[in-house]
């Protein structure tokens, strides 16, 4: 039984994948950017992935598996639980925060929140361009519930549910969205991890809210119309932004107290074009680490794509705690560059 659902579950990807790909170059040869509602859910999440270029989804070894891969988070054997902050770019700020619990035998639970806020802003009019004296706020939520199992000793499976929000002044937009992910680990290339995960499936957003009320009046031309009645602009709705990604990653030295991996993405959102992470990661006795990447590989007009970091994982402070930092740097071309920094607790 167990080794029918594995191949199921890797076939019902596989065409997944194949069909995606070539739906979208059948049906149309543009990318679609800004198309899609939620795109604070493609910001990346974890110094770790964004020192990696993002090439994470077959990696997917601490609380960010929440975001990258959900099936990841079978991997870990004591609660783990993680922070992220990333500086965003136009004075943003981008959060995530993680915890992992198993529950032995029955699998291993997740729990998430991603947020991107920004400082309040004036509120600008044709009539009063120097502001009215108001100020409005933006702001997008995203909180997940993660369950994952393992079927083997080499495959696992995991689904997240999630409830996603945007908001600006007196507007917001809900959804709910499904993700899916898979890892399989083989006895290939030292040890070959193939990871694969379908997120942010799910309905459509779109703004509602008093902002959108106005005051008409049924026929201008008559003198004598009511000029005060109430109307709602109804506003379009806007798919999520639907991504596959389908990665590998291998250890091509582990001796000793030397560790060296690569791991390689492959991205099909969308609302772009497809395109390719790679990244790398070298660790010293599993306590410092160096992570090198670069993404969107192959994707025209993509800003930057360079990415740094670093990490220490202090390994059993006590009998069972241990604290990891990282930090990572991303390079975003003509836009700022971000700085992401991660602290973790396993417990």
């Amino acid at each position: 039984m167990r080794t029918f659902l594995k191949y199921l579950v890797v076939t019902i990807f596989f065409c997944l994948s194949i069909s995606m790909v070539y739906g979208q170059n059948i049906v149309t040869d543009v990318s679609k950017s800004g198309t899609t509602a939620g795109t604070f859910l493609e910001i990346p999440v974890g110094s770790s992935a964004v020192g990696m270029g993002s090439a994470f989804v077959s990696i997917a070894n601490d609380a960010t598996a929440l975001y990258w891969n959900p099936a990841g988070i079978t991997s870990m054997v004591q609660n783990n639980f993680m922070a992220v902050h990333t500086n965003w770019i136009a004075d943003t700020r981008f959060d995530f925060a993680g915890l992992i619990i198993p529950i032995g035998d029955i699998g291993t639970l997740g729990f998430s929140v991603t947020m991107l806020s920004m400082g309040d802003m004036l509120v600008r009019t044709v009539n009063q361009p120097e502001g009215t004296g108001e100020y409005f706020s933006a702001g997008d939520l995203a909180a997940g519930v993660t369950y994952a199992r393992k079927f083997s000793d080499r495959f696992s499976v995991g689904f997240t549910g999630k409830f996603i929000q945007e908001t600006i002044w007196h507007e917001q937009a809900t959804a709910f969205a499904l993700d899916i992910g898979t890892t399989f680990r083989t006895d290939l290339f030292g040890g070959m991890v193939i990871g694969a995960a379908l997120t942010n499936f799910g309905t459509p957003m779109q703004m509602s809210g008093r902002d959108t009320r106005e005051f008409i009046s049924v026929d201008p031309a008559n003198s004598g119309s009511n000029f005060q009645i109430p109307s709602d602009l109804e506003t379009n709705s806007w798919s999520l932004p639907l991504l596959f990604q389908f990665g590998v990653s291998t250890n091509v030295v582990h001796q000793g107290d030397y560790r060296l991996t690569v791991a390689m993405d492959a991205l099909h959102p969308n609302d772009d074009y497809e395109s390719m992470n790679i990244g790398t990661e070298f660790a010293y006795q599993e306590y410092f680490f160096v992570r090198t990447g670069y993404e969107s590989l192959f994707l025209p007009d993509a800003e930057g794509g360079f990415s740094f970091g670093v990490g220490v994982n202090t390994k059993n402070i006590t009998n069972n705690l241990s604290l990891l930092f990282a930090y990572a740097y991303r390079n975003m071309g003509r836009l700022d560059n971000t700085h992401t920094f991660s602290l973790g607790v396993q417990f």
